[in-house]
């Protein structure tokens, strides 16, 4: 019979796992948390409403850019010490965001901590992987560390909503400031160092900076069409440096880079590339639906925070049912199932919202059809996940987790970006919502109407490319070996 671990080690392996765990609460529930805060935010600092999604895109853009990054630098310095770089980061840029006075203090602040949070969520995994070692404890605490993420993307809009409501938006941010404070102290104590010795020391800075920058001037031009015809040369320029900036990227990656952030011959599986395509439609579809109810729920039905974050709650329910559903089914039945459904869901109720008007309540038009749309997206992320890392080499199933998460992070802000754009072109309507007339309502509403629209033929999009998915293909029947799935840190808002 095995012989039982020590007490003290068992201590120290539940301190190890609430610290991860905490921290990567914290890092999910970062992306989902503003979403209730933005009319407020946007009142109190005055950001017009194409500014306004940057608090959301400023996080997002580089946490996904930096995201691989920060597994590779956990490998090569040390879990350890990434660990308590990324958590000081993270905590650090949350207190100076609580305390901006201004548009652009906020929006950096919200880049920093995109960036701190891309360094910390590897790390937290890493963590897991190489302190639990026996694999049955491996899989229940990874497990745990799943639920917890996914509880983060999902508490965001109530936890948000009662601070909102109750204190104010700026603790939102002031919260990770305690908590990641006590994460520090504990993990100082906590967890010991570990290092990968083998394989290549390089670390892929110059090509994370490349993809984040580009990414970042793509969607500010994007979002400054409103006001800037494309046609125009304060449009066209940027749009092209960005462009460039992103072939130097793959040019970089493909030519130079010793260790490629983003292995392109990975994409010679066909399972991984479609389902990133799936994960990036889906992200650019669903991210619009939490921004435009919000500031529907607020402004046009005048719901308070706390009452908007209640109204959300159905939404949660459906995401996780869909995630944990099809968690559940994906051995049995496969991932193309769920990956064809999510879609089809996300579609019926973009159409649904689209009705929406100025005679809408939230019974008649929010609450079902973006239940469909959350349950849709609890269909398509786990399985996506699954079908990223299937077919793919155990030494490379760090870089399609990285990869699958990374899509989804950059599908949302362009999606988001796109969308926003389109509904303000169509409505005309600038400023900010707090003084708008009737008939400026009516138009931002058909403005909304028609990003939703748009956003159901992203979803459909979405369908298209899973149709060329292996049929009834179950994880890891490919003869490679599949990477656990309890190992993609996949963020559910």
């Amino acid at each position: 019979m095995k012989e039982a671990p020590p007490e003290h080690s068992i201590k120290s392996h539940g301190l190890i796992l609430l610290v991860a765990c905490i921290a990567q609460f914290m890092v999910v529930l970062d992306v989902s948390v503003v979403n209730v805060a933005l009319p407020t935010i946007q009142r109190e600092l005055r950001f017009s409403d194409s500014n306004l999604q940057w608090i959301i895109n400023a996080y997002t853009i580089t946490f996904a850019g930096f995201l691989m990054l920060g597994g590779r630098a956990a490998d090569i310095f040390g879990r350890r010490k990434i660990f308590l770089i990324g958590l000081s980061l993270f905590t650090f840029s949350s207190l100076i965001g609580g305390l901006a006075h201004t548009q652009s203090e906020l929006i950096a602040a919200r880049a920093v901590q995109g960036l701190g949070g891309a360094i910390l969520s590897p790390a937290t995994l890493t963590i897991i992987i190489t302190t639990f070692r026996d694999n049955t404890a491996r899989t229940k605490a990874l497990g745990i560390w799943g639920a917890v993420a996914a509880g983060g993307g999902a508490a965001g809009a109530l936890i948000g909503g009662v601070l909102t409501d109750l204190v104010s938006w700026r603790w939102i941010l002031f919260i990770n400031v305690p908590i990641g404070i006590v994460c520090l102290l504990i993990a100082l104590k906590a967890i010991s160092e570990i290092k990968n010795d083998s394989g290549s020391k390089a670390l892929d800075i110059a090509g994370s900076i490349l993809i984040t920058s580009g990414l970042s001037l793509g969607v500010y031009t994007i979002v400054n069409t409103n006001t800037t015809p494309w046609s125009s040369a304060n449009t066209l320029i940027p749009l092209s440096v960005a462009i460039l900036l992103l072939l130097a990227f793959v040019v970089y990656e493909l030519k130079v880079a010793k260790s490629p952030i983003i292995p392109f011959s990975m994409f010679k599986i066909k399972t991984l590339t479609l389902s990133n395509f799936c994960m990036f439609l889906m992200s650019a579809a669903a991210f619009s639906m939490w921004y435009f109810i919000t500031l529907y729920l607020q402004e046009v039905l005048h719901f308070s925070p706390l009452k908007t974050g209640i109204a959300f709650l159905p939404q949660t329910a459906a995401i996780s049912v869909g995630a944990i559903l099809s968690g559940r089914l994906i051995p049995k039945v496969g991932y193309k199932i769920f990956l064809l459904t999510g879609p089809i869901l996300a579609l019926i109720g973009f159409v649904w919202l689209s009705r929406v008007n100025i005679h809408s309540t939230y019974l008649s038009v929010i609450l079902i059809p973006a239940s469909l749309i959350t349950l849709g997206i609890g269909f398509t992320f786990a399985p996506a996940a699954a079908a990223g890392t299937d077919g793919v080499k155990r030494e490379l199933s760090g870089f399609a987790s990285g990869l699958i998460n990374s899509s989804r992070q950059i599908g949302g802000a362009i999606g988001l970006a796109v969308l926003v754009t389109i509904s303000l072109d169509i409505s005309k309507v600038t400023g900010n919502a707090t003084s708008f007339t009737k008939n400026q309502a009516i138009s931002i509403l058909h403005g909304w109407s028609v990003a939703y629209l748009v956003a159901g033929i992203v979803a459909a999009s979405a369908f298209l490319f899973a149709l060329g998915l292996p049929k009834h293909k179950k994880p890891g029947s490919s003869g490679e070996v599949q990477s656990d799935l309890n190992q993609v840190p996949l963020v559910l808002d």
